[in-house]
C-alpha cells in the first residue's frame, strides 16, 4: 500500500481487487485496476497531485 492511501483507500483496494478476480481477471491485472480505481477516485477528491505529465 503506497503510503499516501488511507485505510478507506486499502480497503476499496482490495474489494475492487477482489471482485475483478471473481470476474476472472489475473492477479496482477486486478491489482493494475483496484490501483487505478483508487487513484483516479483520490484525485477527483483532491488527495492527489497530477503528475506534470498531465498538465
Amino acid at each position: 500500500m503506497p503510503t499516501e492511501w488511507s485505510d478507506k483507500d486499502e480497503r476499496q483496494y482490495e474489494h475492487v481487487k477482489e471482485s475483478e478476480e471473481d470476474q476472472g481477471r489475473s492477479e496482477d491485472r486486478a491489482e493494475e485496476i483496484a490501483a487505478a480505481t483508487v487513484n483516479k477516485q483520490r484525485s477527483k477528491e483532491g488527495r492527489i497531485k497530477e503528475s506534470k505529465d498531465h498538465e
